[in-house]
């Protein structure tokens, strides 16, 4: 199955790519948002190419688990996505994918850190679901 995974900003959203045929996943791209409005084009554009059968977007909650500030344009995005494209939509825990993206760039002197929390959040998962 194609998987495409979105981490949402206000001024920009990593995107990556994954498998489940060979559980792996790769950063995409960064799509830059115009104005404090969601570059769709671009987003459509990525969809109509990749056709994922599935897209993850990563829920922004704080560390005690309660949504953040930022989760009503996160839900905004999620809903407008599920409008746009016919494909299986779900949230996943993004708590410390930045974090995480940044420590892993750091040591491989990369700049791509949205993208790669996306990637992040595809391997996340790809964790929780082989456990089924």
């Amino acid at each position: 199955m194609q998987i495409l995974a979105f981490d949402f900003g206000i001024k920009k959203i990593g995107v990556a790519v994954g498998q489940t045929s060979t559980y792996t996943s790769s950063p995409l791209l960064i799509i830059k948002n115009k104005d404090g409005k969601v570059n769709w084009e671009e987003i459509n554009k990525l969809i109509n190419e990749w056709k994922p059968e599935l897209i993850i977007v990563g829920k922004p909650l704080n560390m005690d688990g309660t949504d953040s500030e930022i989760m009503k344009k996160v839900d905004r995005f999620f809903k407008k996505l599920k409008s746009l494209h016919h494909a299986r939509y779900e949230y996943i825990d993004e708590r410390l994918t930045t974090f995480e993206a940044k420590q892993i760039l750091a040591e491989n002197k990369n700049n791509n850190i949205d993208a790669n929390a996306a990637k992040i959040l595809i391997e996340n998962w790809f964790e929780i679901n082989r456990q089924k």
